[in-house]
């Protein structure tokens, strides 16, 4: 027993060297309750973590190491050439040897998680959805640009877009109209443009001709002769007009006008002739006969229904042309706002020029401005905006005569309702009236008209 060791005392104490060693060797012999650690195995060498097996593996007897020994055991191995060794089987009706397992001495491990490929699942195609929910309107398109109207129309933005993958709404609608079949047959080809085919042109002339005819005809006659001829004139205008709105640029959609709203136009016409004129008699006590005429602001207006109808085409023509240019929604409607605007300054500069030739008024200039914005807005699918703008100014100068034909009633509190009128032709003339109502009116229409009109199903093909 060596040195520093206590003895052991009792029944269980050996009584001889041999008692210790049979002992020890029965405890040596007991097989391990834990598998060694790495750390407490001995030292080794560069040859032995490569040809050796690994720890508790026995190899089986007479059989040799298959992995030959490598000639610079100082290189480290590289994993191309390392070859693992494998556990040999074991002995039919032997025991694997103590500290091993079974399943590690076959070579196999059944437990063990083996990663198995599922099959991924493709997206869905969220363009073929939409081209389902929008097949018609797909179909029945003439080109993208018009599916991009209709998809802007039901509350598309490019936000919108993006759910589907795409940058803005016109490149959506350019798959879209790529992808819907149209049939096999071949388009047909384009026909050529009859010589008829601007007859717009003449339309839009004839309320000009028609009204500077009226014009000479009132001025070389006189008398009863006078009043058929003014009458044979507005009724020629009328029509004229008729004509000019149903052909070219002014042409609307079919079913798309309010026949309320042409009452109210001409409603607006002949107070710019005569409504001066009758408000001045009726504020002085009147009417006590015929009053004075101006026919000079209408001739203005008939003459500029040609520059309006090219500043309508021209409004039309690049607006369509932004829509194909322009990158996104936002893009379009700030290059249409833009446009609109620039359409009603050259149409007001022309209209002040035809104005000036014949007898300038601002009503009539004012006027010129909300008949334009309301014949866009009508064209472009917005007739009941257009018709109620139209009927505020006419229902405005309406109520401004009957307010001092009203002031004579005598009825307590009637006589102020002529105040307002009275102080506006006091300080600024019989003019004043359809200036300010027609100026009021056309402004707020234009204010509608930049949101309504920057839109792009606002220029779908008709």
């Amino acid at each position: 027993m060596p040195e520093g060791d206590i003895p052991m005392r009792g029944s269980a104490a050996p009584t001889s060297p041999g008692a210790w060693d049979a002992r020890s060797e029965a405890l040596l012999g007991a097989p391990a309750l834990t598998p060694p650690a790495a750390d407490t195995l001995g030292p080794h060498t560069a040859e032995d973590t490569v040809d050796t097996p690994g720890a508790g593996i026995t190899p089986a007897p007479g059989e040799t190491d298959p992995t030959p020994p490598r000639e610079n055991a100082t290189q480290p191995p590289r994993d191309t050439d390392r070859e693992v060794p494998t556990a040999p089987a074991a002995a039919p009706g032997t025991d694997a040897a103590p500290g091993t397992d079974r399943e590690a001495v076959a070579g196999t491990t059944p437990h063990a998680a083996v990663p198995v490929a599922r099959p991924r699942r493709g997206n869905a195609d969220p363009v073929k959805v939409l081209m389902h929910r929008h097949r018609e309107l797909c179909e029945r398109a003439v080109d993208s640009l018009e599916i991009a109207a209709g998809l802007e129309a039901q509350g598309f933005t490019d936000r919108t877009a993006a759910r589907f993958r795409h940058r803005d709404v016109f490149s959506l609608a350019e798959e879209l109209y790529a992808r819907v079949p149209r049939g096999s047959a071949p388009a047909a080809p384009p026909v050529p443009a009859a010589p008829g085919t601007d007859a717009w042109v003449l339309a839009a002339l004839a309320p000009g001709a028609a009204a500077a005819l009226t014009g000479v005809g009132l001025a070389v006659t006189h008398g009863p002769v006078r009043t058929a001829v003014g009458a044979a004139g507005a009724l020629l205008l009328t029509g004229a007009l008729l004509l000019a709105v149903r052909r070219g640029p002014f042409r609307a959609p079919d079913g798309g006008t309010v026949p309320a709203a042409r009452l109210w136009t001409l409603w607006l016409l002949a107070y710019a002739v005569c409504g001066d004129g009758l408000l001045t008699q009726v504020l002085s006590g009147g009417p006590d006969g015929p009053w004075d005429l101006t026919p000079g602001p209408l001739l203005g207006l008939a003459l500029a229904v040609a520059p309006a109808a090219w500043c309508a085409r021209l409004f039309a023509h690049r607006a369509r042309r932004r829509i194909a240019d322009s990158r996104g929604l936002a893009d379009f409607a700030a290059s249409a706002r833009a446009l609109l605007l620039g359409t009603v300054t050259l149409q007001l500069l022309a209209l002040t020029v035809l104005l000036g030739l014949t007898a300038f008024s601002p009503g009539a200039l004012a006027l010129g401005a909300l008949l334009l914005l309301a014949r866009l807005l009508t064209v472009h699918g917005f007739p009941e905006t257009a018709a109620a703008a139209l009927a505020a100014a006419g229902a405005a100068e309406a109520l401004a005569l009957a307010s001092v034909l009203a002031a004579r009633v005598p009825v307590p509190g009637f006589d102020g309702l002529a105040a307002p009128v009275r102080a506006v032709v006091d300080t600024w003339g019989p003019g004043a009236v359809p200036t300010l109502v027609c100026g009021a009116t056309a402004l707020g229409l234009l204010a509608h008209a930049t949101g309504a009109l920057s839109r792009a199903s606002a220029h779908a093909t008709p």
